[in-house]
């Protein structure tokens, strides 16, 4: 169940989202609290678990990484150990950045961030197709990027308090 939020914390979180580099004073000063009040919330937010962590977003061909793939994997149906065996192999891979289970006609959407399309093809015919009970691989590449974006809404969240 989700954490019931206020006004405050939600704006707490909007701010963070928006720059994660804030220190606690800059923060408290543009959500109206003093700095104590504020720490105290951004402490409850985090031990909550909804606040995971603080990260510096790159941007993907400035960092040599120009490749977005999504892939759309099938695995074998004989037993569920083939499904947690290919969740398990894909989470020690550094080039996939997110692993879904879908409905449709894939079991997984992959997202896989490369620097090019040759190497692409490496990590397709040395990993991918290595990895355990994969037995159908669709791959999308994509052309440009119309918006991506980390910030989460956060207008549908309970409104109450902290607890």
């Amino acid at each position: 169940m989700p954490m019931q939020l206020d006004n405050l914390d939600r704006r707490i979180l909007d701010a963070l989202q928006r720059n994660a580099k804030l220190s606690n004073v800059q923060l408290a000063e543009e959500v109206g609290l003093s700095p104590s009040p504020c720490l105290r919330r951004v402490r409850l937010l985090e031990e909550a678990g909804v606040i995971r962590g603080y990260h510096a977003e790159l941007d993907r061909s400035k960092s040599g990484l120009g490749l977005t793939v999504f892939v759309g994997v099938k695995v074998e149906r004989h037993h569920d150990a083939s499904a947690n065996a290919f969740r398990a192999a894909v989470i020690d891979l550094p080039e996939v950045i997110s692993c879904h289970v879908v409905s449709g006609e894939s079991d997984f959407l992959l997202q896989v961030v490369l620097p090019d399309l040759a190497s692409y093809e490496d990590f397709l015919f040395s990993t991918l197709l290595k990895l355990p009970a994969v037995s159908d691989i669709r791959s999308n590449f994509a052309i440009s990027t119309v918006k991506s974006q980390t910030a989460l809404p956060l207008d549908h969240l309970p409104q109450g308090g902290l607890s």
